[in-house]
């Protein structure tokens, strides 16, 4: 085992730009003072999460559903792992986790678009309610994945979160993906910026 290429540029970018955006999205949802702030930080979202779930299909192995999105049993047996503080060591995301990702991403969608209409008075006020209500669920699977994120380094001696910063986790050499895919990353921060400002304007 030894320090492996396992996170693709796409995924690291859209992983700290999706919290940096949620974040101040939610720090800014009570001003009316920010919500120039507050809009831009959900197009942001919004843009992150519709590229995401593209790359979930087409990106590096790591990055797509197929790897990491596993069946009630195998969910099942990984928390009984972690209850007895022995996790199986996961290259990509555990099965768990993947699942968290998949729920986190389909909330971000609602709440940026069901914001974004509310914003633009394509409907009513229960709209505004919809937009809240995904919002404080996206909070709480957040919580989650975090706390969980902090459990597993701690029981597999390895730091997760510095992992989504160099893409670079132990594992076998055989299981490394091949390329970061920085051409990717450059689509996904232009994807950002063309959606912020259609939205904005």
């Amino acid at each position: 085992m030894k320090k492996i290429l396992v996170w693709d540029w796409p995924v690291r970018i859209g992983h700290w730009l999706l919290a940096i955006g949620f974040a101040i999205a939610w720090l800014t949802s009570e001003s009316e003072d920010y919500e120039d702030i507050h809009l831009l930080a959900g197009a942001t979202v919004l843009a992150i999460v519709s590229f995401r779930l593209l790359w979930g299909l087409v990106g590096t192995r790591y990055a797509r559903f197929s790897d990491f999105l596993h069946g009630p049993d195998a969910v099942k047996q990984h928390l009984m792992a972690v209850t007895k503080g022995r996790p199986e060591l996961h290259v990509g995301h555990n099965p768990t986790g993947g699942w968290a990702i998949l729920v986190m991403l389909l909330l971000g969608l609602v709440t940026t678009l069901s914001g974004w209409a509310y914003y633009a008075e394509l409907a009513g006020h229960w709209l505004k309610e919809v937009h809240e209500a995904a919002a404080t669920m996206m909070l709480v699977v957040v919580c989650v994945h975090i706390a969980g994120v902090l459990l597993e380094s701690f029981l597999l001696k390895e730091n997760l979160i510095s992992a989504m910063l160099s893409g670079l986790k132990q594992g076998p050499a055989s299981e490394a993906i091949s390329s970061a895919r920085p051409y990717a990353a450059v689509v996904l921060v232009l994807w950002i910026v063309a959606v912020s400002w259609w939205i904005a304007s």
